[in-house]
């Protein structure tokens, strides 16, 4: 094995380079020997700069209790570096060996009806289990200490996509860590009960030994519990990442540390909170077809794991080449799909571009997932694509490095309404809190609109117009920045089912929208969802479906954009806007879809003064995003499409200008 003394070293930053980093995961356990020599040339040829090993190798690497083979590792990690490519090594902790599952079933997830999770795919292995945190720390520390001195190593990847399949764990383990936590945000009995309102169905507790996790029940459980639940689930993987962390700072404090998030729509994580724990943020994401904003979601995520990361560069750990094997029909991308989804990335703050995977498995539930080298080989219309999209981003190395330019725009997303607002026992079960936030996505790039979607906890205060979509839990504070900033001449807009609860899930009394009542200067007795199947028209030619709301204005301020024409709250306001001195607070009370938000998304922008920064020409066929003095040019049709330089732009194609 090759050694190195310990130098100071970071991902995004080595001295005197700037560069895109390209890549995938590599499974070289998968292969024999002599075709890693393949794999090497090829990544070579195809422009690889990083790879991420090992991460679903802790049997290869343990295979008995206490007994590890680093011999294939250290070779695979000295063949890489021989030839130039830098590692993401990861800890391998995803995918607990059969030997400790067999002896140690106790590590086994146990789903809400008290089924086990058995082995046989992979992340079985509960996020509170003693037992599976002390061998995994064991692994880790092994791993730490063979390869700290590496000089291949660049970065630590903790576990693999953590939560993707054993988020929720209602085992013992998990009651037991579940009451610790609960103590630790409560402090007494007494204020859990408050918070979770246990008076209705004699729901109360003596002692934080009666409560269990919201396993399955004759009926609604508490939604309070089920609510802190999530939370405590997300907390208990932060917990894990951090415990892994720990380690890898004692014994390499100079490699920096990253875990894969999945901001595309993973809902139980609250990857806002979980930032701060690593040094550079890292996001896996996947095109789900068929659905006509596929590519605008794809954005989206980009573009909330660009605000997640503070603004700052980021790491685009996984993506595909073509299809993907998981879900029910599995189309191959069209040509250019994958050099526009790449770079749409690094439009939105990706330093690297990597895939999942680098060579394609001829074995296993993935085999039929693409790869940088399909089964057809270096010879294929995917590889070459591959090639030339490691030409381009080498092209485009003065990119790296380079920060997010703020939008005047920004979309609020909040992980707890997510979760809250999708409940059980509610006025529908037809909400879809992410597809709401999307939607008003699609309708500014329909009207060539730049915006970020930016956390709760981000600077509210650097946009000119806040877009807050079903932002359903509002505690006091954010209702108080939320009134600061209209004070303060910003312009709010938000939706049906925002305001409603506190930070408990507990209604705000008084009329709805709660907490958000006040500020927009309107009161709503009782909500009017839909039926399947409804909708209802409104005077300025858009149909809303869902939800309506039975509206009463009270507040002389507040003006009427747009009346319902037609259903039970024919006549009565729709949508509204209060003007607050300078600033302004909106209302859309209905579900209006993408298109036809697109048709309102005018009027609403208007008292800011926001307007498109492209061509009318251009406005919902192109995608502007702004990386400090580069300007990507996005085109999200299939037609080819004239700059204002006059260059023309491809289907699907990127254009970048510096």
């Amino acid at each position: 094995m090759i050694s190195s003394e310990n130098t100071p070293r970071r991902w995004l930053r080595r001295a005197g380079e700037a560069r895109l980093e390209f890549g995938a995961d590599y499974n070289p356990e998968q292969w024999p020997r002599e075709v890693w020599d393949d794999d090497v040339r090829a990544m070579r040829e195809a422009g690889v700069t990083i790879v991420s090993l090992a991460i679903f190798s802790w049997a290869r690497i343990e295979p008995r209790d206490g007994v590890f083979d680093f011999a294939w590792l250290d070779d695979a990690m000295d063949l890489l570096h021989a030839n130039g490519i830098s590692v993401d090594l990861a800890t391998a902790t995803a995918s607990p060996p059969p030997w400790l599952t067999t002896s140690s079933p106790s590590i086994l997830p146990v789903n809400a009806e008290g089924n086990t999770v058995w082995p046989g795919a992979r992340q079985h292995w509960r996020p509170t289990s003693p037992i599976f945190r002390e061998h995994a720390l064991r692994l880790v520390r092994a791993l730490a200490t063979r390869y700290a001195g590496h000089p291949a190593l660049v970065a630590w990847h903790v576990n693999n996509e953590l939560g993707c399949h054993n988020v929720y764990d209602y085992s013992d383990d998990a009651a037991v860590a579940f009451r610790a936590w609960l103590q630790d945000r409560y402090g007494d009995i007494k204020k859990l009960n408050d918070a979770w309102g246990t008076a209705f169905w004699s729901q109360q507790y003596s002692d934080f030994a009666e409560i269990l996790p919201p396993r399955l029940a004759a009926s609604h459980p508490n939604p309070t519990q089920q609510l802190d639940f999530k939370r405590f689930s997300s907390d208990a993987l932060k917990e894990h990442l951090r415990a892994e962390k720990a380690i890898l700072r004692e014994l390499t404090p100079e490699v920096p540390v990253t875990t894969n998030f999945m901001v595309m729509g993973m809902k139980p994580m609250n990857y806002a909170d979980w930032a701060s724990e690593v040094d550079f943020v890292s996001n896996d994401h996947y095109v789900v077809l068929p659905n006509p904003q596929a590519r605008d979601e794809l954005s989206f995520s980009a573009n909330l794991t660009g605000m997640i990361a503070g603004g700052r560069p980021w790491f685009l750990m996984e993506h595909s080449t073509s299809a993907v094997n998981w879900q029910p029909v599995n189309v191959p991308k069209r040509p250019g799909d994958m050099a526009r989804d790449s770079l749409t990335h690094v439009a939105y703050g990706a330093d690297a571009v990597c895939f999942f995977q680098w060579r394609q498995s001829k074995a296993g539930a993935e085999k039929y997932h693409s790869a940088m080298l399909p089964h057809a080989g270096t010879e294929s219309a995917v590889f070459r694509s591959v090639a030339e999209l490691g030409r381009r981003l080498r092209e485009l190395a003065a990119v790296a490095g380079s920060g997010r330019t703020v939008a005047e725009v920004g979309i609020v997303f909040d992980w707890e309404s997510w979760w809250a607002s999708e409940q059980d026992s509610h006025p529908t079960e037809r909400v879809r809190y992410r597809q709401e936030a999307l939607d008003w996505y699609s309708a500014l790039l329909e009207n060539g609109i730049r915006a970020d979607v930016v956390p709760t906890g981000g600077d509210l205060e650097a946009y000119k117009v806040l877009i807050a979509p079903m932002l359903h839990v509002v505690p006091a504070s954010l209702a108080s920045r939320l009134t600061r900033y209209v004070g303060n001449g910003g312009h709010i807009v938000t939706t049906y089912f925002s305001g409603i609860v506190d930070e408990n899930d507990h209604v705000w009394l008084g009329g709805y929208p709660g907490a958000l009542r006040d500020l927009l200067g309107i009161r709503i007795e009782e909500f009017a969802p839909l039926l399947d199947g409804d909708s209802v028209d409104l005077d300025n030619g858009v149909t809303g479906e869902i939800w309506t709301d039975r509206i009463d204005v009270v507040a002389p301020e507040v003006e009427v954009i747009a009346r319902y024409k037609t259903g039970e709250q024919a006549s009565r306001a729709a949508i509204t806007r209060r003007v607050v001195g300078e600033g302004s607070a909106a209302y859309v009370s209905t579900r209006l879809g993408a298109g036809g938000l697109a048709a309102v998304v005018p009027s609403l922008l208007g008292p800011a003064g926001v307007v498109s920064e492209l061509p009318v020409e251009l406005r919902g066929r192109v995608e502007l995003a702004i990386r400090g003095r580069h300007r990507f040019y996005i085109n999200r049709t299939d037609e080819p499409v004239e700059l204002p330089g006059g260059e023309i732009l491809e289907p699907r194609g990127v254009h970048v200008e510096s």
